[in-house]
């Protein structure tokens, strides 16, 4: 009979160990949840900073052309979908962050992924803050830059040699920041 007792004892405390574990781990799962949810200025895709953007022609909304041999300046990149949840949520803080930043819309570029009639509409609010670039999947400036994911905000500028290249992947649309003028 005491070894029987003792193995539900045994039995007892490892339940109450398990029980105080599993609590715990509950605990660190909400607290990264929170932290997840909360982080801002995540990487954007695979994109690493120092990544050379390749060559490409296309037409701005405004009949403007945009080579890379334009991109002479740090500029603030967004690549956007009309399509992507993300992207609509996003949409209001990225405009009121490219109205903050000193240089104007020269110092901005949006890109606009999707079909062009929905495209365009969602391009309308980024006329007067930014640079738009309304095009298809794969277009010229996806290539150019490797974007692949939906919403991918970036920050440009000239390399050592003068070459356009990817300087943040990681933009904080929250915190105001100013760009090299």
């Amino acid at each position: 009979m005491p070894f029987l007792t003792a193995a539900v004892v045994l039995v007892g405390a490892l339940g109450a160990l398990n029980l105080v574990l599993v609590l715990g781990v509950v605990k660190r799962l909400r607290e990264h949840s929170a932290l997840l949810a909360g982080r801002r200025g995540a990487p954007s895709a695979d994109i690493e900073v120092g990544t050379p953007i390749a060559e490409f022609e296309t037409v701005t909304e405004a009949g403007e052309p945009l080579t890379r041999a334009s991109l002479t300046e740090d500029l603030l990149v967004a690549f956007l979908s009309p399509g992507c949840a993300p992207c609509v949520e996003k949409l209001p803080g990225f405009v009121a962050h490219a109205r903050s930043l000193p240089g104007g819309r020269r110092r901005v570029l949006a890109v606009v992924v999707g079909e062009p009639g929905e495209a365009a509409a969602f391009a309308a609010p980024l006329g007067p803050v930014a640079q738009v670039v309304v095009e298809e999947p794969n277009g010229a400036l996806s290539r150019a830059f490797g974007v692949h994911a939906y919403p991918t905000l970036l920050r440009t500028g000239p390399d050592a040699e003068g070459r356009p290249v990817v300087t943040s992947n990681a933009v904080d649309l929250t915190r105001p920041t100013a760009m090299a003028v």
